[in-house]
């Protein structure tokens, strides 16, 4: 490699290195490895967290449906009740809106 070329790689390298490190804060290129590498994750994550609300948003329907049917109301307070309690359990307070969005977005899809 000449030399021009080798400066032009290194400047590369130091431009790839330093986007990166600028798109997850990082100050290491290690720590943005490790970063981008977590994010990935969490995208796939949320991409598994989005189809079972959808799934779920579908069971509800489900039930909504037959209770409707058979003369019933849309909607049973004391599930929704219970579903509140089961996830500020197991989230704490934050989990009681998470449980909210999550009802709220299985209501009405009758």
């Amino acid at each position: 490699m000449t030399a021009t070329t080798n400066a032009m790689t290194t400047a590369a390298m130091t431009t790839t290195a330093m986007d990166t490190a600028e798109k997850t804060g990082a100050r290491t290129s290690e720590a943005a490895d490790v970063i981008t590498g977590a994010r990935e994750r969490i995208d796939a994550l949320d991409d598994r967290i989005i189809g079972l609300i959808q799934e779920r948003m579908a069971v509800s329907a489900v039930i909504q449906e037959a209770r409707i049917t058979s003369g019933g109301r849309r909607v049973n307070l004391a599930r929704e009740l219970e579903v509140l309690g089961h996830y500020r359990d197991a989230l704490g307070k934050p989990g009681t809106g998470l449980a909210m969005t999550l009802l709220e977005l299985c209501r009405g899809r009758v």
